[in-house]
Order: structure tokens, then C-alpha cells, then sequence
């Protein structure tokens, strides 16, 4: 028998216990409480960090073009600046038509149809992504001009006069037209890729519900694919239009006098550098409006699947001339937009002047280009990651949209954005030196490497956070608790979950910077140090003074460097949809 008193004791043993193990646990939680704290203001600082550095070239521009004491404001648009407008805006309209009636209709076919050739023409038709515009537009400029060799040829087979008033007539290709419909078949694949990505990803049976309603294939392209597609296609011409406003060497080579060619002729013609400041601030604004209405477009139209079935695409099955009629849809744009270019500077290239110092340029772009998708996997990783641990309040919404408006921002602005400050830095650094050391700095950042790789982050981050954030938005948070459970922290669960399951997404991430970095022609140009140069800088200003057949070699290069990207992008595109590989 135990006695009242043991009896006693051991019936309140187990109350001091849980009175400890509560104020155990109740000590546990506020540590990790204030732990978990201390990293979300870490991470909140970090996203902001990041988007203050985007914002700066902007915030310089807008500060320079109010500021300057030259200011041409009413000299600019009562000149020149209507002009600059309206070509821009045409420019933009006509080859995002253009881009949109092609790269949609043959995303379509070749996710939906079945054809002789459909395998090949599903990544066929990106490798025209892998040609710089203005590559392409001195190939046909030099091609279709009066002295190029397709007008001696038809002049030979009509005996017609070599004189231009009495030769053979041909549309002009230094114009408002010719640049609309060269830039198309090098800008396509952006509404391409956007069209197949939601095509892969809508489910068979509204496609089948539709022809049970007697929809046919066409009908259901029209009435149900289309308009579930609208978001992505709005993406894909968005991204059209930006390459289309930042654009200088091809526009500039058609004579088209658009917003970014009239900072140039400003800021290096008549050396009036708030004048340029204020042309870029236009430039900006018309950026940010195009942003703005993609994004109406989008609230306004929303579709959503009601149906989890997956299953691999059947496909539609052509015959006869259809079947020929697709082929030739398909084969038309990668014809014209990548096989006569490539063609045309092989050609050039044998016969060309391969220069001592290609390699050497050739290193420049490959090195600037590697530290670039380095250093934007790293920034868009951070910033990817805390606006999942931090959540999606007021400020990080907006923190995370200045971060991602830099791929608005054109090389000529985020030139002027990031050459201005910097030079004012680097007199102030050297200002204090001479009176503090008796020493002169110089230039450190201006004209440096530092200031490229700076316009890259700002320019390019978009891509990179963009293919991060979507990477992580598919691992379930239960990943996440069920890691913390097992005893991980924060970090832990960012390195041994995250990082290991965003790998196909960083790669995607890597692809893109890799293939726009290589192609960048007009931060490059504006903020490279003296004497140093890329393919992409020396074949502009080699094709400038029309050395074109001298430019060939490099800008083959650049062909050569980003059609393996594009290739292995078709690769992480086609495992996208949901119930296996079409």
C-alpha cells in the first residue's frame, strides 16, 4: 500500500512537469518567434535594397531631364519629338501585329496539329530568338538595297538600266515597312514562346467539350483557345514592344526615327545631354503605359481552368494541302528570320576579314555575359525566396514591381540613368582624395566593367525573378513545414528544398540573361570602358561605317552563341505541360 503522502506526491509530480515543459515551450516559441522576426526584417530590407538599386537609373533620368539648365523641353516638341513619337508608335504596332499573327498561329499548329515536320518546327521555330536585330537588319539591308546583289541579279536577268530611276523596282527596305517586317521575324519567337506555354498548359477536354458543340478545329483555335490564351499572348507582345522601343542599330540602319535613336542624335549629334534626358524620360513614361495597359488587359480578361485531366495532346491531324499549307506557315519565318541571315553571314565570313582582336572580343562578351547570369541568379534568387518568406504585403508588392520595371527600362535610359550618377561619384571620390591625400582617383566606376554588369542587373532582373518566383510558387508550402518539422531553420530549408527543387527554373532563368546579355547592344555601347569592345559593340559600329562583310565573323559569333541556349530552352519548354512531353 502506498501511503496519502507518496499518493500525494505522485499525483503532483506530473503538475510540476507540465508546468515546466509548458514554460520550456513557451520560451521556445518566443525565441523562434523573434528569430523568425529578425529574418523577415532581413528579408524586407533585402527586397527593398534591391528595388531602390533598380529604381535609381530611372529616378536619374527624371531628376536630370527637370534639372538641367539647358532645358529644350518646347524646342522638342515642337520640333522633333511628335515625330520621335509617331514612328515609335508605329513601329511597335506593326510588328507586334506581325509577331502576334505568327507567333501565335504557328504555336498553335505545331501544339495542336499534326503534320509532316511538326517535332522539328516545335524548336525550329525559336532559333530566330538566337539573331540580334540589328544583325538581321544589316543582312537585308545589304541584300535588298539598290547596289545589293538581289537587285544586280534581277537588273542582269531584265537587261533593266543600273541607274535608279530606271532599274528594277522593288519595295524601298530603308523604311517604316521594311523595318516592320524584318524586326518581325526576329521578334516572333517572344509571342511564340508565351502562345505554346499556354497552349501546353490548357487541358484536352474544353477542346473536346467544343467540338461536341460543334465547334470545328479552327473554330476552337478561335472561340476557346485564343481567348484562354489572351494573358499570355499580352505577355509576349509586351516583351515585342520593349524590344522594339529599346532597340538603336536596326532602326537606326532602316532610317526609322524612333524615341531611342533621338536620344543619340541629341545627347552625341548635338552634345545637349539634358536634352537626351528628357527625350528618355518620354521613352520611359511611353514604357511604363505599356506596362500599364498589359496589365489592364489581363484584369479584364480572365480565364481560369475548371478541369485537373491532363493528358498528351492528340492533335489534329492535317492532310493533303493543309498539311503542306502548315509546313509552309511554319517554315516561312524560320526561312526569313534565321536561315537566309545565317546563310548570308557564313557566306560573308568566308571571304570576310577575321580580325586578330575577334577572339579577344569574343572573350569580353562570353566573360561579361557569364558574371551577368551569376550575378542575377544570386540577386533574383533573394529576392525570389523573400517574397515568399515575407509574404506579399503592400510594400513588397510594390518593392517587388520597381524591381521587375528595369526590363522597361531601355539601354539608352539606363545608359544616361547610370552614366550621370557615377560620374558625379567618382568626381566626388576623387575630389576627396585630392584634398584629403594629395591623390587623384580618376574614373573608378565611370566607363568601367562594373557599370555594365550594374545595367545588366537593373535591365535583366525581370527574367531572372520572374523564372525564380514561378520555379517556387510550384513547391507546396506543406515542403516547407514538413522541413521545419524535421528540425530545419530557414536557411536550411532554402538550401536542402529550395535550391535543390529550382534547379530546371535557374536553368530557364540562366538561358534567357544568357541569350539577351549576349545580344545587349545599347547600355553596352553607351557605358563600355575605352578600348574595350564586344561582338555585339564592334559589329554595330562596324556595320555603322558599312564595314558590313568586316562585322560578319563577329556577328556570327553572337548566332553561334546564342543558338545553344535556344535549343536547350526548347528542351525545358516542351517538359512544361502537365501529363508528359508532346
Amino acid at each position: 500500500m502506498i501511503s496519502t503522502a507518496r499518493q500525494r506526491d505522485l499525483a503532483g509530480a506530473p503538475d510540476v512537469f507540465d508546468a515546466g515543459g509548458a514554460a520550456a515551450a513557451v520560451g521556445i516559441a518566443r525565441g523562434g518567434l523573434t528569430a523568425r522576426r529578425k529574418a523577415s526584417r532581413l528579408w524586407h530590407l533585402a527586397i527593398l535594397a534591391i528595388a531602390l538599386v533598380v529604381a535609381a537609373p530611372a529616378m536619374a533620368v527624371a531628376v536630370l531631364a527637370f534639372s538641367s539648365d539647358d532645358n529644350i523641353w518646347g524646342h522638342l516638341v515642337a520640333t522633333v519629338l511628335p515625330g520621335y513619337i509617331r514612328d515609335s508608335i508605329l513601329l511597335v504596332g506593326g510588328v507586334g501585329l506581325l509577331s502576334l499573327f505568327m507567333g501565335a498561329g504557328t504555336a498553335w499548329l505545331v501544339t495542336m496539329c499534326s503534320f509532316p515536320g511538326r517535332r522539328m518546327f516545335q524548336w525550329a521555330l525559336l532559333v530566330p530568338l538566337a539573331i540580334p536585330t540589328y544583325v538581321i537588319a544589316y543582312v537585308y539591308v545589304d541584300l535588298l538595297e539598290f547596289s545589293g546583289p538581289l537587285h544586280g541579279f534581277l537588273r542582269a536577268v531584265t537587261g533593266a538600266s543600273d541607274s535608279a530611276s530606271g532599274g528594277v523596282w522593288l519595295p524601298r527596305i530603308r523604311s517604316m515597312p521594311g523595318a516592320v517586317f524584318v524586326l518581325a521575324f526576329v521578334l516572333y519567337p517572344y509571342v511564340f514562346l508565351s502562345a505554346r506555354a499556354a497552349f501546353l498548359q490548357q487541358s484536352f477536354c474544353v477542346f473536346e467539350v467544343a467540338r461536341t458543340l460543334g465547334c470545328s478545329a479552327w473554330g476552337a483555335f478561335w472561340r476557346v483557345s485564343l481567348p484562354m490564351a489572351r494573358p499570355f499572348l499580352a505577355v509576349g507582345l509586351l516583351l515585342v514592344a520593349m524590344e522594339c522601343l529599346n532597340d538603336i542599330g536596326a532602326v537606326e540602319h532602316f532610317g526609322v526615327r524612333t524615341l531611342t535613336v533621338g536620344i543619340y542624335s541629341v545627347w552625341l549629334g548635338q552634345g545637349n545631354l539634358g536634352g537626351a534626358a528628357q527625350i528618355a524620360l518620354v521613352l520611359l513614361i511611353l514604357m511604363l503605359l505599356l506596362g500599364i495597359l498589359e496589365r489592364m488587359t489581363r484584369r479584364s480578361r480572365r480565364y481560369h481552368e475548371t478541369s485537373s485531366k491532363y493528358r498528351r495532346l492528340p492533335g489534329y491531324p492535317l492532310r493533303g494541302w493543309r498539311a503542306w499549307g502548315a509546313c509552309c506557315a511554319c517554315a516561312a519565318p524560320i526561312l526569313l528570320g534565321f536561315v537566309i541571315p545565317a546563310a548570308t553571314l557564313g557566306f560573308y565570313s568566308l571571304d570576310g576579314v577575321w580580325e586578330p582582336q575577334l577572339l579577344a572580343y569574343g572573350g569580353n562578351s562570353l566573360l561579361l555575359t557569364a558574371c551577368a547570369v551569376l550575378l542575377l541568379l544570386i540577386v533574383g534568387l533573394v529576392l525570389a525566396c523573400g517574397v515568399r518568406v515575407v509574404g506579399s504585403g503592400f510594400l513588397v508588392t510594390a518593392a517587388v514591381m520597381v524591381a521587375s520595371m528595369g526590363y522597361a527600362i531601355p539601354g539608352t535610359v539606363l545608359g544616361i540613368g547610370i552614366l550621370v550618377p557615377l560620374a558625379g561619384f567618382d568626381n566626388m571620390l576623387d575630389s576627396f582624395a585630392r584634398s584629403f591625400l594629395g591623390i587623384s582617383l580618376g574614373l573608378l566606376f565611370t566607363g568601367s566593367v562594373m557599370a555594365i554588369m550594374f545595367a545588366y542587373l537593373v535591365r535583366f532582373l525581370f527574367l531572372s525573378f520572374g523564372s525564380l518566383d514561378a520555379g517556387l510558387s510550384r513547391i507546396t508550402p506543406s515542403m516547407d513545414m514538413a522541413a521545419r518539422c524535421l528540425g530545419h531553420g530557414e536557411w536550411s530549408v532554402l538550401w536542402r528544398v529550395h535550391f535543390r527543387l529550382l534547379r530546371p527554373a535557374m536553368l530557364s532563368a540562366a538561358l534567357l540573361v544568357f541569350i539577351d546579355c549576349m545580344k545587349e547592344l545599347p547600355a553596352t555601347l553607351i557605358l563600355r570602358p575605352y578600348d574595350f569592345d564586344t561582338l555585339a559593340t564592334y559589329t554595330y559600329v562596324s556595320a555603322s561605317l558599312e564595314l558590313f562583310e568586316e562585322s560578319a565573323p563577329a556577328a556570327l559569333g553572337i548566332l553561334i552563341a546564342g543558338l545553344i541556349p535556344v535549343l536547350l530552352l526548347t528542351r525545358v519548354l516542351a517538359l512544361s505541360r502537365p501529363g508528359g512531353v508532346t
